[in-house]
């Protein structure tokens, strides 16, 4: 059974930069879409950006991080990543990674069928 594990999360201050890994142990990690979603207590999960399968030539980020944010993944780790940068008090949430059984670069939630347990992100003014 996949599992992913996220990391990175803590505390920055607004303006600051942060990665996050997500770890898959899964021999096909490569074979499918993975993205990253947010979250806060009492809200829907929002997405934040996602990566085709393969070299993840194609990606997708919401219009809220784009040009601030990278997703990236490395084959050879089984990981996935998102550098944040210039980073916002809004953007306070627990992050988490998922993998998707859709081609492309999927911004729904609902087409990502594994999940990892989330990490926290705190961004102070």
């Amino acid at each position: 059974q996949i599992q992913l594990v996220e990391s990175g999360g803590g505390l920055v201050q607004a303006g600051g930069s942060l990665r996050l890994s997500c770890a898959v142990s899964s021999r096909t990690f490569s074979s499918y879409p993975m993205g990253w979603f947010r979250q806060a207590p009492g809200k829907e999960r929002e997405f934040v950006a996602a990566i085709s399968r393969m070299a993840g030539d194609t990606t997708t980020y919401a219009d809220s991080v784009k040009g601030r944010f990278t997703i990236s993944r490395d084959i050879a780790k089984t990981t996935i990543y998102l550098q944040m940068t210039t980073v916002k008090p809004e953007q306070t949430d627990i992050y988490y990674c998922a993998r998707s059984n859709m081609h492309g670069a999927p911004n729904r939630s609902t087409v990502y069928n594994s999940w990892g347990q989330g990490t926290q992100v705190t961004i102070s003014t």
